[in-house]
């Protein structure tokens, strides 16, 4: 099997400027959903082989574990004072652990009505190599956290650090999820082929993430830039076609104090525009299913590939 046939058998291949025009509610250009990523890094995490969760070695790494403890202890209030201010209602990036290990951190959310996206059970357990079993297990697990201490179910899953299989599309639709942030292909949510039946790619980012720009040496201000310049261009695109736009967070990146600051002055950016309709992931998916996904899936029936021209 070809890697194209591979990938096609996932989601259809379809030139965004080709593609019905997508209008947002109120028509808005951009979707924007800001995503924090709260998570656990464990002190001493278990042995699974394909890497080593920590840089330095022995364990414990204090040094990085030491550096996200403090995103939990210190930085996620910092910019939860910061979203507040801008009045955005999150999705978070969370792993089902700190539901039970955080309490505080849970409270703050709930009173918050954030939006949770199963990022795992901890961002040192990766699902690289699993089983089918295995994983189906993992993620059902992550559900059963998050129904038993909120009383809701989750509807986006994204893989502890980006660690999904082949597998991970059909388990997740099958556990009842209704949106994955795995792929990271589009502008627009995207249907996703699985076993049984369709599940909606939503855009996350690893260009708009401040963790990719820390691991390239850009600071606070470098980041803030990335997201204006981002903006911008969605903004000016949505005109015809509309985007989203995702803004991933990590609360010991952005929540330091040298960073806060330019984290507050994107958002003001971002927000000074009307045309931008602040929602969860949840939100985002649900309206594309409802209102979008019929006629994507018209357009994607009646297309044709034309064939590759000989040179």
């Amino acid at each position: 099997m070809s890697d194209a046939t591979a990938a096609q058998e996932r989601f259809a291949s379809s030139p965004i400027v080709d593609r019905p025009p997508l209008a947002w509610p109120g028509g808005a250009r951009v979707a924007l959903w800001v995503v924090p990523n709260i998570e656990h890094y464990e002190y001493l995490p278990q042995k699974i082989g394909v890497r080593d969760p920590w840089p330095r070695m022995p364990h414990p790494d204090v040094l990085g574990y030491g550096l996200r403890d403090y995103g939990n202890r210190v930085g996620l209030w910092r910019m939860i004072d910061v979203l507040d201010r801008h009045r955005i209602r999150c999705t978070v990036s969370l792993s089902l652990s700190v539901l039970q290990m955080y309490p505080e951190i849970l409270a703050a959310m709930e009173a918050r009505r954030w939006e949770y996206m199963s990022h795992g059970l901890y961002n040192t357990r990766y699902h690289w190599g699993w089983s089918i079993e295995d994983e189906r297990a993992a993620i059902a697990e992550c559900q059963a956290i998050h129904q038993q201490l909120t009383g809701r179910r989750m509807a986006g899953w994204f893989s502890p650090a980006v660690s999904n299989t082949l597998n991970t599309p059909d388990l997740v639709a099958e556990a009842g999820f209704r949106y994955y942030c795995d792929f990271y292909h589009d502008d627009q949510p995207f249907p996703v082929n699985t076993r049984t039946g369709k599940l909606i790619s939503l855009p996350y980012t690893m260009e708009i993430n401040d963790a990719i720009a820390w691991r390239r040496g850009d600071d606070g201000e470098d980041f803030a830039r990335m997201v204006r310049d981002e903006f911008d261009t969605l903004h000016a695109d949505g005109a015809v076609h509309g985007r989203v736009m995702c803004i991933a967070l990590h609360p010991f990146i952005m929540g330091q104090p040298h960073n806060i600051r330019h984290l507050d002055a994107a958002l003001r950016h971002v927000l000074a525009h009307p045309d931008v309709w602040v929602a969860t992931g949840e939100e985002i998916a649900d309206w594309y299913i409802a209102n979008h996904q019929p006629r994507l899936e018209a357009h994607l029936a009646g297309s044709r590939p034309a064939l590759p021209r000989l040179a």
